[in-house]
Order: C-alpha cells, then structure tokens, then sequence
C-alpha cells in the first residue's frame, strides 16, 4: 500500500543555516582535494588528514541552529509520525536540533565514529577525534568518522528504497541531483514536489506536480500547507 510521505532532502534544507558543502565555492571545502579526504580508500593512506578535516566539520556545526524548513519538517514528523519518512543526505545535526525524530542518514552521520573492523557505532558528539578516541573498545581497530566516502557501499540506501515502495508523496527540498537521481526516485511516487534554490540541468521539472524554485527557509511554508492538504485529501478519498 502506498501511504507514506517521504521528506528527502540535501544541502540546501541547509544551506540558510550556514552549513557549507562541497559544491560551495568557499567554506570548508575549500582548498581540499575530496579525493583525498572523502573517497574510498583515503582512510588507508590518507588517515590523519581526513580525521582532521572531519574534526574541522564536526566544530563546524555545533553552534549551527536548525532553520525554518528543518523546524517545518520536525513539526509534520511530530504530527504524523507513522505516515511521514524523513530522510536526508546531510551528514549535520540540524534535524535532530529541530527536534525531529527518526531521521534517515543516508550518508552518515557527523556526530558519530564507526569501527574500521567491527562496524560498531560510537557517538562523539562535537568532540576531536584523537588519539585517546580512536580506538574500538569492542575489537581495538581504529575508528573513523561514520560518514559514507564516494565510492563506498551505502547501507541506509536498502531503507530509502524500501519506504520508496510504500511511497504516495515525495518531497525533494535542496538537492542538486548529482549524487542521487531524483528523476528516478520521483517515478516511484503517485505526486512530487520539488523544490531547490534554482533548476539544475540533471533534475526534469516534467517529473513533478509541484516546483518551488527559492530558499527552503522561505519555501517551508508552502511545502508544509501542500503537506497538510495532501494528507486532508487523502483522508477525505
């Protein structure tokens, strides 16, 4: 039965809040080779360059405060918590400081360290990873950021597709479509709305009922009214 709402989002729900990307001009990512810190084997010969620069992103966001989308998609969570999947590429925090529950990471999480050998998670929170943190007390292999590399098998994608097969709405708010095909996942739903801070050459506006081309701190509140109205109706059929 398709029933679900899915809330899929990338860098732009964050964009308003200051958190920078790696497609941004300036920021953290600047002056960085991503083979070098976000690729698969980098942890292999790169390892202490690449724990730095995620110590660098992790004090990055501790003082970043959730804006209107993220607090708008915690309130629909909060409000219809068995018909709306909130899943996101974004490795920060802002979500759960919106007080959101039950995100998704598809790509990871910046507050967290994995286990090289076993895979067991360790929370860090905002802390430096260093010497008296890097190694699993479970198998003694050293820790790295629980962030998935490019190139790297992504294990919450057999949840995103899953939820897609139950999916009635999908809304896409601040993603390029340059990691994950949109167009693709759009198929999947019966309605889908859309909206990013400009059109991208790789996303096909024929494949969505709906298209807001602004900020998602300004477009929240047309996305939470459609929300809402889909739902009424759905109620209403």
């Amino acid at each position: 039965m398709r029933d679900k709402i899915i809330i899929f989002s990338g860098a732009g729900l964050s964009a308003s809040s200051g958190i920078s990307t790696f497609r941004d001009s300036d920021g953290l990512w600047e002056n960085h080779n991503i083979d070098e810190i976000c690729s698969a084997g980098c942890l292999d010969w790169n390892y202490n360059a690449t724990i730095n620069f995620y110590n660098q992103r992790r004090v990055d966001i501790k003082d970043k405060l959730p804006n209107n989308a993220h607090k708008m998609i915690a309130r629909l969570k909060d409000k219809y918590p068995d018909k709306i999947e909130v899943i996101t590429q974004n490795v920060d925090d802002l979500l759960e400081k919106a007080n959101c529950k039950d995100v998704i990471h598809l790509h990871g999480f910046l507050k967290e360290l994995r286990c090289m050998a076993c895979d067991e998670i360790f929370h860090i929170g905002y802390e430096i990873q260093d010497n008296s943190n890097s190694i699993c007390n479970k198998c003694a292999s050293k820790l790295r950021p629980n962030i998935v590399f490019f190139g790297e098998a992504a294990p919450m994608y057999e949840k995103l597709y899953s939820l897609l097969e139950k999916c009635d709405l999908l809304v896409i708010i601040g993603t390029s479509g340059n990691v994950i095909d949109v167009n693709y996942l759009s198929h999947f739903a019966n309605y889908s709305i859309l909206n990013n801070l400009e059109p991208s050459s790789i996303i096909y506006e024929e494949n969505f009922e709906k298209i807001y081309y602004e900020d998602a701190n300004t477009a929240y509140k047309k996305i939470e009214e459609d929300i809402e109205n889909y739902i009424m109706k759905r109620e209403n059929d």
